[in-house]
């Protein structure tokens, strides 16, 4: 549910590098709502001096314990949240932010790298069940049942 003022909550979720620059580009789509950050990476707070930013652990498929506890952190987060809105370019927080926040009722949505020139992400494969709104990068990479193309973010 939003708030009083009318002001969605967007929770805007990506890991670090290329994932943090491509969520950067997209996010002024949200101006005008709450928009809560999340990243693997505390030196990020300077580029949104002016937004609520979370830092989570970072994690791959091929740490487990890792992922448990980044696992329990993005619960938290969403519950602690409530985002209306969840929206990442990836990889784990964002993926794990997409399931919950489906979970929790929030809309969803994932676009994939535009790294993953070939293929689609592993992360963005994973979340299109939960994704209400499944982006990729690259028309070639589109399809009727999988992710539609939108444009590209430089």
């Amino acid at each position: 549910m939003s708030r009083s003022d009318g002001k969605k909550r967007v929770l805007a979720v990506s890991s670090g590098g290329g994932h943090w620059v491509q969520l950067r580009r997209v996010v002024p789509a949200f101006d005008g709502h709450a928009v809560t950050y999340v990243t693997v990476n505390p030196s990020y707070r300077a580029d949104v001096p002016d937004h609520r930013l979370l830092v989570v652990r970072d994690a791959t498929q091929w740490d487990k314990l890792d992922m448990i506890v980044l696992g329990l952190q993005m619960l938290w987060v969403v519950l602690r949240v409530r985002p209306d809105v969840v929206m990442s370019t990836g990889a784990a927080p964002g993926c794990l932010a997409i399931i919950l926040g489906r979970l929790f009722g929030a809309r969803t949505i994932w676009l994939d790298s535009i790294a993953n020139v070939e293929t689609l992400s592993m992360s963005g494969r994973l979340v299109r069940r939960f994704a209400g709104l499944w982006l990729t990068q690259w028309s070639h990479l589109a399809e009727d049942e999988g992710p539609a193309y939108a444009g590209r973010v430089f």
